[in-house]
């Protein structure tokens, strides 16, 4: 194996059957579970605009939040070696997902507004200019075939 791949596994397992299977379509639950060795399990289910429980995470609500979340680390990361002090970080991500007329969809944008809180005096524009280099490391939005845009705002304090 190369030392350069790295490998995931997860488990998706279903709870949602009320007795019937999928008899019809309304006869089913949309929870699961998500599950890797060594992780607390997360509780899941379908946005729900299509039937899941609004109490639970959905896959989309998890799609952004990896986004926003690896922008993050490569973000604390490019700071830390550039001596930019970051004291607080929050993100206030929104992504829009499109419907088609067959029912299925995708992602079109999304956008990472974080607020980044630094230390006075380490280099407001350089922690600004940071965002860029985080986003073309982003292993996530690297993936993505649809834009990702960032409007960061930098405080000091």
């Amino acid at each position: 194996m190369s030392e350069k791949r790295h490998d995931y596994k997860v488990q998706i397992i279903w709870t949602g059957n009320a007795g019937t299977g999928t008899s019809a379509y309304r006869d089913y639950g949309r929870d699961h579970l998500i599950s890797a060795e060594g992780r607390p399990t997360i509780l899941a289910s379908a946005d729900p605009a299509f039937r899941g429980d609004p109490t639970r995470w959905n896959p989309e609500d998890l799609f952004l939040a990896s986004v926003a979340a690896c922008h993050k680390l490569w973000y604390l990361h490019f700071c830390a070696v550039s001596g930019v002090i970051v004291t607080a970080y929050e993100d206030n991500a929104e992504g829009v997902m499109e419907m088609d007329a067959s029912g299925g969809g995708r992602f079109t944008e999304i956008v990472l507004r974080p607020r980044v809180t630094i230390k006075r005096g380490t280099f407001p524009k350089v922690a600004e200019e940071l965002h860029a280099d985080s986003h073309e490391k982003c292993f996530i939005a690297n993936s993505l075939n649809f834009p990702v845009r960032c409007e960061p705002i930098i405080v000091e304090a």
